[in-house]
């Protein structure tokens, strides 16, 4: 059974840093290809980071240079590190992955079929 557990939300002031943590179960990350994702009240799901099959990673502009992946292949957890927020990055973050590796184009959210719960992440002014 695929499961995704996202954790690491909080509450951060503007220009503060904070790192999300996604941990697998029943899978291995590396036989799956990841994403980042955020989802804003009213808004559609964006994608944030996504490691492509062809081992590329897109890039949301909008966190491009502030927000990056890391993967632990000895903990099957992955990290998105998170700095200089803004008010703007308050959102419900997940992470998802999705098979096969070759399926990752773009960062469509449309693309992954399994999704951890979310965490919140709130930027105060």
């Amino acid at each position: 059974e695929v499961q995704l557990q996202a954790s690491g939300g909080g509450l951060v002031q503007t220009g503060g840093s904070l790192r999300l943590s996604c941990v697998a179960s029943g899978f291995t990350f590396g036989d799956y290809a990841i994403g980042w994702f955020r989802q804003a009240p009213g808004m559609e799901r964006e994608g944030l980071l996504c490691l492509s099959g062809i081992g590329d990673t897109y890039y949301a502009d909008s966190v491009s240079g502030r927000f990056t992946m890391s993967i632990d292949n000895a903990k099957n957890t992955v990290h998105l590190q998170m700095n200089s927020l803004k008010p703007e990055d308050t959102a419900v973050y997940y992470c998802a992955v999705t098979q096969p590796l070759s399926r990752v184009v773009n960062c469509s959210p449309h693309l992954y079929d399994y999704w951890g719960q979310g965490t919140l992440v709130t930027v105060s002014s």
